[in-house]
């Protein structure tokens, strides 16, 4: 007789779509470089944070730069082409630059991704210049100063500006925490201290309490790269709290409500409650998502983030005491 074997559990993949109909026939048309559909597209939508999620989803995508020029040339009014050229360009930049450290990364590197960064500004300043109304070419512009070095006063001064558009604008907020980390010229504080307050303040259907996760990640980040005791800060009885606190400002709370994305949420609350040893928190998250993985915060062990995902699950539900949230 054969020896029994385990059963592998099968690896879920990221669906950058987020399970949204809309964004699989928009990733189609960009697959077809077909400018008019995603140009029909974009302009019928109106919410600003949805129209932030279908253009991150195209930034993302490859050769759009390809294509997108003939797209500006035929609506020279319109700020949609220049807004994607200008976020594509950001997405492209960092590509050049790479994701490790600076000291890891090259002179030639840093050539091609400031000269990017460059072409993205201007795309970017034109789009806000033809839509003064419009919150995201000021929020792709945070990031944009982030990598070009402008500093935390004027990544401030740009997140004013898209906030005042849309007051809890998800991109630029993700955009100024993102400064304001330690690696990109601001402190733990600094860092620490807008999540909380952020959390304390908006809306618990926005999900953005969810930054106080991110920032104990950041730290958890830090003090693993510099030797410390990473896992013992998630551990900290203070740190397992504002885990809890910002679940229930977000995901957990009644008026949490299932936008574009939403998956990105629970995801980044389940890696950090997974390895504070909070089982049936993590547990809870994961019964939510099902096979639903991003690709952020697992991408920071390093491979597939589903192979992460799946053992981080496994584990909590092994350890869980709580039952399991019904389906």
């Amino acid at each position: 007789m054969a020896p029994f074997r385990r059963q592998s559990v099968p690896v879920p993949t990221v669906d950058r779509t987020m399970g949204d109909p809309g964004a699989a026939r928009l990733l189609a048309d960009v697959e077809r470089r077909d400018w008019r559909a995603v140009h029909e597209f974009l302009r019928g939508v109106e919410d600003p944070g949805a129209l932030d999620f279908y253009v991150g989803l195209i930034s993302r995508s490859k050769g759009v730069q390809a294509w997108a020029g003939e797209w500006a040339e035929a609506e020279p009014r319109s700020h949609l082409p220049m807004l994607v050229r200008g976020a594509h360009a950001i997405d492209w930049a960092w590509m050049a630059r790479g994701a490790k450290w600076a000291s890891k990364t090259s002179r030639a590197q840093f050539q091609i991704f400031l000269r990017r960064l460059r072409f993205a500004h201007d795309y970017l300043t034109e789009a806000a210049a033809r839509n003064p109304h419009d919150p995201t070419a000021w929020s792709e512009l945070i990031v944009c100063g982030v990598g070009m070095g402008l500093g935390v006063e004027e990544a401030q001064r740009r997140f004013r500006e898209a906030v005042a558009r849309s007051r809890w604008h998800l991109g630029a907020h993700a955009g100024l925490f993102m400064q304001l980390c330690r690696k990109w010229g601001g402190s733990d504080e600094l860092m620490h201290g807008f999540a909380v307050d952020t959390a304390a303040s908006a809306p618990p259907e926005t999900g953005l309490a969810v930054l106080v996760a991110d920032a104990h990640i950041e730290r958890w980040l830090y003090l693993g790269r510099e030797g410390g005791k990473s896992q013992e800060h998630l551990l900290r009885p203070d740190t397992r709290a504002e885990l809890h606190a910002a679940a229930d400002r977000s995901v957990r709370h009644p008026a949490y409500r299932g936008r574009l994305g939403w998956q990105s949420d629970h995801n980044r609350l389940a890696m950090p409650f997974w390895l504070a040893d909070e089982f049936d928190a993590a547990a809870e998250m994961f019964d939510v998502l099902g096979d639903q993985v991003t690709t952020s915060p697992w991408m920071y062990f390093g491979g597939e983030p589903g192979e992460h995902f799946v053992r981080a699950r496994a584990e909590c539900y092994r350890r869980r005491t709580a039952p399991a949230l019904p389906r």
